[in-house]
């Protein structure tokens, strides 16, 4: 699909998009909610597909809404913004399969991350829900770019 973006929406996306990593950093690695400032002496991992998610599922009524949404839901949303621009700002990676590759990759990066620096859990299920986020943010942006093109058919 082509896309025409002027040089001032490229700017604006550019300047979104490095806001948005900022903020996904402070959430990632700094967030006191989120118990991210609290430095374990342990590894904290989880290799197993699905097994965190079918946790939280579970234990849901236990959990509490809020903490399964915020783990499931948060996981999908928060890595939306990338899928989304990722394709704007290089338009050579407007393919799914680009855009799903480079989800996971950054996902993985962050993951690893967080197991190195004991600030958080390495989760195999995080990789999945981010990189079905990046993908959910390529198909809305593909969806906003069709509509704002039919609409610019009829004028």
């Amino acid at each position: 699909m082509k896309r025409k973006i002027s040089g001032w929406q490229r700017v604006a996306s550019q300047l979104v998009f490095i806001i948005y990593l900022g903020m996904l950093f402070y959430l990632l690695f700094f967030s006191e909610r989120y118990g991210r400032t609290d430095i374990s002496d342990e590894y904290h991992y989880n290799l197993v597909l699905f097994r965190e998610i079918r946790r939280f599922y579970q234990y849901r009524e236990v959990l509490g809404i809020q903490s399964v949404l915020v783990n499931l839901v948060g996981n999908v949303l928060a890595f939306m913004p990338f899928g989304f621009f990722l394709p704007i700002l290089w338009p050579k990676s407007g393919r799914l399969l680009f855009v799903a590759f480079w989800s996971f990759s950054f996902s993985l990066f962050v993951e690893t991350i967080q197991l190195v620096t004991k600030v958080g859990t390495f989760d195999v299920d995080d990789l999945f829900l981010n990189t079905l986020g990046g993908i959910f943010g390529y198909v809305l942006m593909c969806l906003m770019f069709l509509w704002a093109r039919k609409g610019n058919l009829r004028n």
